[in-house]
């Protein structure tokens, strides 16, 4: 299991998507799931139900979706708050930060709506306090720190694959069964 994580808006979605398809195996995003589950959007269950909530939603979602051996995985960008997720994501394959400067993402999610962190009247300012209380935790739990930046897709696909490659000595760092190899 490939585990994406990283802020809101640094990509974890867009890039988990297409490393799945180009390595062929399944992908899931945890955000999705959970509003399958909700029936609704997360900033309406955020709105209604609070952030402690949600939280427990989504740990319960992370604890089934890391049990899959096999797969990509994207997380919502506060997966990385409860110790529990934190150890199960570690635990259950290669986690790769996807580390965006607060500066860069605020231009990628100038006109979105759907983030409940970011309805705010500085976004940015948000976006710099959980850089500042998230990162140390996305380094903890990842085994690889790809710096974002403006580089395409397709170019930090290729870095995450030659991240793996070099750490499990297979080809796009997937053994022979098509799973990823645990340090």
């Amino acid at each position: 299991m490939i585990v994406l994580i990283g802020l809101p808006g640094s990509g974890k979605s867009t890039i988990g998507r297409q490393l799945s398809r180009r390595l062929s195996l399944p992908f899931s995003d945890s955000d999705q799931v959970i509003e399958q589950r909700l029936g609704c959007s997360i900033r309406e269950f955020f709105e209604r139900e609070g952030e402690d909530s949600f939280r427990d939603v989504e740990e319960a979602v992370l604890e089934e979706l890391t049990q899959q051996s096999v797969g990509v995985l994207a997380t919502g960008g506060g997966a990385v708050l409860r110790a529990a997720n934190r150890r199960r994501m570690r635990d259950g394959g290669r986690v790769v930060y996807l580390r965006a400067r607060p500066e860069d993402l605020v231009r990628r999610l100038l006109n979105d709506r759907k983030r409940p962190l970011l309805q705010v009247a500085d976004p940015l300012q948000r976006l710099r306090d959980l850089y500042v209380a998230r990162d140390p935790l996305y380094r903890e739990v990842a085994h690889f720190d790809i710096e974002t930046g403006r580089s395409s897709t397709a170019t930090l696909i290729n870095k995450i694959l030659m991240q793996l490659e070099l750490a499990d000595g297979a080809p796009s760092g997937v053994d022979g069964a098509g799973s990823v190899s645990r340090r």
